[in-house]
C-alpha cells in the first residue's frame, strides 16, 4: 500500500491525474519557461558580443588613424557592431554635407547629431529585443501559476464532499498537483527575472557608452569643420 501510495504521488503521476485546466497553465509555463531560456541565451550573447564589438572599435578609433580611413574600413565590413552603425551613419553624413556647397559648420553638425542619434536608437532597440517578454513571464508567471493552484484545490474539495471520511492520503494528491502549478510558475518567473534586471542593466550601460561615443566623435568633426571654415 505504502508502494501505491507513492508511486500517485510522483511528479509524473500527480502533472497526469491533474484537471485539465491544471495541465493546460502547467503546459503554458512550461513552454513560457523554455522560451524564456532561449531569449536569456540569445541576449547574453548579443550583449556580450556588443561590449566587445565597442571596446575593440574604440581601441581602433583612438589609435591615432586618420578617420577617413577608418570610415572605409567599417564600410567594407559586412557585419557591423553598434559602435561601428553609429560611426558610419555620423561620418558619413558629415561627409556628404560638407560636399554641398553653401552647408554652414552649425547645420553639418546638427545633421550629424541627429544621425548619430537615429542610429543609437536602434541599437537600443536591438539591444533590448525580447526583454519585454522576460518581464512579462516574470511579473505574470507566478499569478498563472497561483490561478492553478486555486483551481486545483478547489477541485480536490469538491471531491471530498463526495467521500465520507476523509483523511491525509485522499487529501494529499490533489493539494500536491495543485501545488505543482505554482512551483512552475516560480520556476519560469525567477529565472526570468533575473535575467531582464541583469541585462537591462547591461543594456543602459552599452547605450550610455554609446552617447559618450557619440558625443565624443561630435566633438572631434565639430572641431575639423571649424577648422575647415
Amino acid at each position: 500500500m505504502g508502494a501505491n501510495q507513492a508511486d500517485s504521488m510522483s511528479m509524473w503521476s500527480l502533472v497526469s491525474n491533474a484537471s485539465l485546466l491544471v495541465q493546460l497553465v502547467m503546459l503554458s509555463l512550461l513552454l513560457a519557461s523554455i522560451i524564456s531560456w532561449i531569449i536569456i541565451f540569445q541576449r547574453s550573447t548579443t550583449l556580450g558580443t556588443a561590449k566587445k564589438g565597442l571596446e575593440q572599435f574604440e581601441e581602433r578609433f583612438w589609435s591615432g588613424v586618420d578617420l577617413s580611413r577608418l570610415y572605409r574600413e567599417v564600410s567594407g565590413k559586412q557585419d557591423l557592431t553598434g559602435s561601428e552603425r553609429i560611426f558610419q551613419a555620423g561620418f558619413k553624413e558629415f561627409s556628404r554635407l560638407r560636399q554641398q556647397p553653401g552647408m554652414q559648420p552649425d547645420a553639418i553638425m546638427d545633421a550629424v547629431a541627429r544621425a548619430m542619434r537615429v542610429a543609437i536608437s536602434r541599437e537600443e532597440e536591438h539591444l533590448e529585443q525580447n526583454l519585454p517578454f522576460l518581464a512579462t513571464v516574470g511579473s505574470t508567471s507566478p499569478y498563472v501559476g497561483l490561478f492553478g493552484t486555486v483551481w486545483g484545490i478547489m477541485n480536490s474539495f469538491r471531491g471530498l464532499a463526495q467521500v465520507q471520511q476523509a483523511t491525509l492520503a485522499t487529501v494529499a494528491p490533489g493539494i500536491a498537483e495543485a501545488l505543482i502549478a505554482t512551483a512552475i510558475g516560480l520556476f519560469a518567473a525567477i529565472p526570468a527575472v533575473v535575467a531582464y534586471n541583469r541585462f537591462a542593466a547591461r543594456s543602459e550601460v552599452l547605450i550610455a557608452r554609446y552617447y559618450t561615443f557619440a558625443d565624443e566623435l561630435h566633438a572631434i568633426l565639430h572641431r575639423t569643420v571649424h577648422a575647415k571654415n
